[in-house]
């Protein structure tokens, strides 16, 4: 197994060095090549995160050191529960995919923990230390924060922009110091993904630091989120008989990629419908063509305010062909009235609380069935509620149960430094 830039399919690299890495020389993302192919029979014996991920995994590593860890890494990373619950009040067959009951209650935890887990072991023995550089819409840095802090052989660089994430978001990623650096960038998202993107193609960087990425441009973080979507297909499979369609929030892709790549590799997925906010350049792109990225505004589902996602390459790459691209996936916009609308009705009608994110997922789901979609929809839930406090009390009427690890997190005190949104300003941090 070999993995190549979607820039150039001629540079071929292995597991461990596309996720030391982090992003190709000539600014490309690591791809697959070829994809394993699977059947669902294939998994009949092995019904938790951890077997599933060794099973769904190991041929991602094939002829590469880490081929005979993936099951301990697995093991290590997936140690929380991932539950798919029926949605009993809904007004057709649903399912929620929790994905928020890891350390820092959100769906970065599985790919933030592998990546971690699977670093550690590339870099056994390393004399120099890895910086990891990541940018933050959201929940990212938390997660990522919580994967490195006081690990050996890594600093932690996170980039979240100013005013633009909930105030329990910017504490997480703030609260940890060590070994982990907390940057508040005078910009957008967009502006903290530019910086790190420049960062690595940075030959005064590459001098002084060893440089690699936790965000979803890294191949690390993205194979790892294919399972939860393996596991949540496969057990409707199973009851079933039928593939599973899933909703998922979208904001830089990675999460709707890892789905796109597990139904593309032969799990029981059926349809995929991506659920946007306010920022439209991947509804758009779908629904005409062209692509246009747009500069990202600010929302109350403020982890996909990306108006660049960085994996819209990878998803072109899979599917150059536009017309067999709008067959295989579907968009749709939610604004930030009909988040607000959603997070009440929901409370209400189906005694589900959801953050902002997962709202936009479950305004989409009434919308396809008004318009007459079919078969079983997994609504997938990116966060925990708590962490959206501000945004989701007012709706609800009550508050929201903050999970014991988050309240942990957020009881810490807050360290971080000021940026101005420029490599020449984050080369200075990491030089200092």
């Amino acid at each position: 197994m070999h993995y190549i830039s979607t820039r150039n399919a001629a540079h071929r690299v292995t597991l461990s060095q596309a996720i030391a890495q982090g992003i190709a020389p000539d600014g490309g993302l690591y791809i697959p090549d070829p994809f394993p192919h699977f059947v669902a029979h294939q998994f009949s014996d092995v019904h938790d995160m951890p077997q599933i991920g060794e099973r769904l995994l190991t041929p991602f590593a094939e002829g590469d050191p880490l081929q005979s860890e993936i099951g301990a890494i697995c093991r290590e990373a997936f140690d929380f529960p991932t539950p798919l619950v029926p949605l009993e009040r809904a007004p057709s067959p649903a399912s929620v995919l929790e994905l928020f009951h890891g350390p820092t209650a959100a769906f970065k935890d599985y790919g933030a923990r592998f990546l971690a887990a699977t670093l550690a072991r590339i870099r056994r023995g390393a004399e120099k230390k890895l910086t990891i550089l990541v940018a933050t819409s959201g929940d990212t840095g938390g997660a990522v924060a919580a994967a490195f802090h006081r690990r050996p052989g890594f600093n932690v660089g996170v980039l979240y922009p100013q005013g633009q994430v909930s105030p329990r978001q910017a504490q997480q990623p703030a609260c940890w110091g060590d070994n982990v650096r907390t940057y508040c960038v005078r910009g957008t998202f967009d502006d903290c993904q530019r910086m790190v993107k420049e960062a690595f193609l940075d030959p005064a960087l590459a001098e002084t630091h060893q440089l690699s990425s936790a965000n979803s441009i890294n191949i690390g973080r993205l194979l790892p989120q294919m399972v939860y979507y393996a596991k949540a297909g496969l057990e409707l499979w199973r009851e079933t008989g039928k593939r599973p369609n899933f909703i998922i929030p979208a904001g830089n892709l990675g999460n709707s990629l890892a789905c796109i790549w597990a139904r593309h590799i032969g799990l029981p997925i059926g349809e995929i419908v991506l659920a946007t906010n306010a920022n439209q350049s991947v509804t758009e792109f779908l629904r005409t063509g062209e692509w246009a990225p747009q500069p990202s505004v600010q929302t109350l589902a403020s982890a996909m305010d990306v108006g660049n996602p960085s994996n819209m390459e990878r998803l072109r790459t899979l599917h150059p062909d536009f017309e067999e691209l709008q067959a295989q996936l579907g968009a749709s916009s939610v604004d930030d009235i009909e988040i607000r609308a959603t997070i009440r009705r929901d409370s209400h009608e189906l005694q589900q609380v959801w953050c902002p994110h997962t709202a936009t997922a479950a305004k989409v789901y009434r919308r396809l069935l008004s318009r007459g979609a079919k078969g079983h929809w997994v609504i997938v839930s990116t966060a925990h509620p708590a962490k959206f406090n501000e945004v989701v009390e007012p709706q609800i009427g009550f508050e929201v149960e903050i999970p014991a690890s988050l309240a942990a997190l957020l009881a810490l005190p807050r360290q971080e430094k000021e940026l101005e949104p420029t490599l020449a300003a984050l080369r200075a941090e990491l030089q200092s």
